[in-house]
C-alpha cells in the first residue's frame, strides 16, 4: 500500500513543481515614462530613437518608443511626464537600460537655437544602471528622469554640448517632496540633498508649485535660493523626512525680504 501511494503522489509533485517553474518564467508588463529635472532654458529637445533593456543573465530587448523622435524635456517638469514606451519583459531582474539618441538634439536659449552634439549617446546609448526584479503577471511603471540642468555644458566657442545625466526609478523607489514657493517673482530654485545626491526643481511661474521625485528614503536638507536682485532671503529646512511611495508636502513657503 505504501508503494502504491508513493507512485500516485510522485506525479502530482512533479506537475506542481513544473507549474511553479513555468510561473517563474512568465512575463511582466512594463510602462516607461519620460520626465525631467528642469533647467533655465527655453527648450531642450532630445531625439530618442529607441530604448534597450538588458535583463541580468539574458539578451537585450530593443523597444521602439511610442513616438520615436524629439521630446521637449522642459515641458516635463514638477511631476509632469509623458509615455515613452510600453513592452513585455521576462520575469527577471533588470540590469541596465539604454536610451539611444538620434542626431536631432538642440537647445533654445533666449530664442536662439543651438545644436547639441552627442556622438557617444547616438552610437552606444545612454546607460542607466537600474536593478529591479520583475514578477510574472505584474505591471510596473519606470520613470526615466533626464536632468536637463546637469546635462548641458557650454563650450568655449559659445556653443553647447550634451553630457546626459539620467536616472531611473519606479513606483516602489519613488519618494517625493512637493510644495509651493511664493512670491512668484522670486525666480527661485528648490534643492534637496542627502549625502552627495542633490536634486532640484524650478517652481512653476503660474502658481509656484514644485515637485522633486525619485528620492530614496532618508532625511533631506531642502533649501530654496531666490534669484539675485529680488531682495529675498533663502529658505532652509535641514530635516525633511522622505519615504518611498509618500509625497512629503512642505506646504506654501513664502520667501521673506
Amino acid at each position: 500500500m505504501k508503494k502504491i501511494s508513493l507512485l500516485l503522489i510522485l506525479p502530482a509533485i512533479l506537475i506542481f513543481a513544473a507549474c511553479k517553474k513555468d510561473n517563474k518564467s512568465g512575463t511582466a508588463a512594463v510602462t516607461m515614462r519620460l520626465t525631467d529635472a528642469p533647467a533655465a532654458y527655453d527648450h531642450v529637445f532630445i531625439d530618442i530613437q529607441r530604448v534597450e533593456v538588458t535583463m541580468e543573465g539574458s539578451s537585450t530587448t530593443t523597444i521602439t518608443p511610442v513616438h520615436p523622435g524629439v521630446y521637449d524635456l522642459l515641458s516635463l517638469k514638477n511631476g509632469l511626464d509623458t509615455l515613452l514606451a510600453q513592452t513585455t519583459l521576462p520575469a527577471a531582474t533588470i540590469g541596465q537600460i539604454r536610451l539611444v539618441l538620434g542626431s536631432n538634439n538642440s537647445l533654445v536659449v533666449n530664442g536662439t537655437s543651438y545644436p547639441l552634439n552627442t556622438p557617444s549617446a547616438q552610437e552606444s546609448g545612454l546607460k542607466l544602471n537600474f536593478h529591479q526584479s520583475l514578477s510574472a503577471d505584474s505591471a510596473y511603471t519606470i520613470w526615466i528622469d533626464f536632468d536637463a540642468a546637469k546635462s548641458i555644458v557650454q563650450t568655449g566657442n559659445g556653443g553647447y554640448k550634451l553630457k546626459p545625466v539620467i536616472r531611473a526609478y519606479s513606483a516602489i523607489t519613488n519618494g517625493q517632496i512637493k510644495g509651493y514657493v511664493l512670491p512668484l517673482a522670486a525666480g527661485a530654485i528648490v534643492y534637496a540633498a542627502a549625502g552627495t545626491d542633490t536634486l532640484s526643481a524650478i517652481p512653476n511661474t503660474t502658481d509656484g508649485f514644485f515637485r522633486i521625485s525619485g528620492l530614496a528614503t532618508g532625511t533631506y536638507k531642502v533649501w530654496i535660493t531666490p534669484a539675485m536682485g529680488t531682495g529675498l532671503q533663502p529658505y532652509t529646512n535641514a530635516n525633511v523626512s522622505v519615504s518611498y511611495g509618500i509625497q512629503t508636502d512642505l506646504g506654501t513657503i513664502t520667501l521673506l525680504p
